[in-house]
């Protein structure tokens, strides 16, 4: 990366525009892949499907259209789930939970685990031991486990498990931002930052902050794509969300019972937990291959 943009000195609003550069060509570069390129539209299509779905269903998703595991027909395209509701239907409305939880766990993982590694590796000192040592409290425990166990004390619903999934991803992010730090924090730009005496918070913001986001956009992009899957087992178990909400992971576990008399209940919601992932993946994949390129 380039110290030309590293500039310590107050800039005017074009100035600013340049510090995003490492951004933008790190998504621009991202479009690039091919994998990039897949991951995105899996994913885009997913969201469009979780916000036009419910509204494109052929049937409500609390609509009672037949017998219990009613085999696909004419008016049913994947037959029915355990209480005799369109498995279509729940299914085109059960992505957006899963959708909208794990990208706030992403989101509240990002901001306080890297507001923390900022932090500890600007400080460098008793808090930066401090931070890192309650931070590695945390990562003692098995991720699931401590998810499991919030959600036990405090009750199940999407929002809490959404909390508690971003709390225990926090370490791991918090970590990642303090490795980059301590790294940006030797430059001669910040240490002639510290020299004029510019503030703490201005000097986390405006010097370090700009050029650890690539870094970070990579972790992100890894942390979403397990925030899923976390997320989605947790609904399994009938931590998360509760019925009579149309949930992908809570689906295969009400259906589980009938999955050798009407298989599409359980394997619908299976394959679109999977296109989901998998395109997430796809486009985490792609955003650590061009942030390497461009590091290289």
């Amino acid at each position: 990366m380039s110290e030309g943009i590293l500039v310590s000195q107050p800039v005017p609003a074009s100035g600013e525009t340049r510090r995003l550069n490492p951004v933008v060509r790190l998504l621009g570069r991202t479009l690039t892949v091919r994998r990039g390129q897949i991951g995105l539209a899996l994913l885009a299509l997913a969201v469009v499907a979780a916000v036009a779905g419910p509204h494109l269903a052929p049937f409500g998703v609390d609509d009672f259209v037949g017998a219990p595991f009613q085999p696909p027909d004419g008016s049913s395209l994947f037959g029915t789930d355990n209480l005799g509701r369109d498995v279509f239907s729940r299914a085109l409305a059960g992505g957006g939970g899963l959708l909208w939880m794990s990208a706030g766990a992403t989101l509240i993982a990002m901001v306080f685990g890297t507001a923390i590694g900022l932090i500890a590796g600007q400080s460098r000192g008793r808090l930066d031991g401090l931070l890192m040592r309650a931070m590695d409290v945390i990562l003692a425990f098995p991720e699931r486990v401590l998810v499991l166990l919030c959600v036990a004390i405090a009750g199940a619903g999407g929002l809490l498990l959404m909390v508690s999934v971003g709390l225990v991803f926090m370490p791991a992010i918090a970590r990642a931002s303090r490795a980059v730090t301590l790294d940006v924090a030797h430059k001669e730009f910040v240490q002639y930052a510290e020299a004029i005496g510019m503030p703490r918070r201005q000097i986390l913001m405006r010097e370090i902050l700009p050029n650890i986001l690539t870094p970070l956009m990579v972790e992100a992009g890894f942390r979403l794509t397990w925030a899923m899957g976390l997320i989605a087992g947790i609904n399994f178990l009938g931590f998360g969300v509760q019925p009579p909400t149309a949930d992908w992971g809570m689906m295969i576990n009400e259906n589980r019972d009938g999955l050798l008399f009407q298989p599409w209940a359980v394997g619908l919601p299976i394959i679109c937990i999977g296109f989901v992932i998998f395109g997430a993946n796809l486009l985490a994949d792609a955003v650590a291959r061009a942030a390497a390129r461009i590091e290289g």
